[in-house]
């Protein structure tokens, strides 16, 4: 199993999820966070004075897939999130030990 972690743009979110559950996943966790990578923040200007934003909105997601599924939710995240602009985002993967499913007990691959 593998666990893949993405940061994208927040106006991005339903456009990911849509693509993500049309190839079968089945649920994601979703936060709103906030951070800066190589732009490191922008200025903008309101009501005439200039402030500095250091930490930039975006939604990370938590999705836990098969590992063979893994290379296609990250081409479907990829796909939905690219804007072409800097802050699109980032994908990790990361391997995943094991998986409970609460309710019922299944666990490994049956219980994502």
């Amino acid at each position: 199993m593998k666990l893949i972690i993405a940061t994208i743009k927040p106006f991005k979110l339903e456009e990911v999820r849509t693509a993500l559950t049309e190839i079968g996943v089945k649920g994601m966790m979703v936060t709103e966070i906030k951070g800066y990578g190589v732009q490191s923040g922008h200025t903008e200007i309101y009501r005439g004075a200039e402030y500095a934003i250091n930490y930039v909105p975006k939604m990370k997601l938590e999705i836990v897939v098969t590992a063979d599924m893994a290379e296609q939710a990250v081409s479907a995240i990829e796909d939905s999130a690219k804007t072409g602009k800097i802050g699109d985002g980032k994908i990790f993967v990361l391997d995943v030990e094991q998986a409970v499913r609460v309710r019922t007990g299944e666990i490994g691959d049956d219980a994502i």
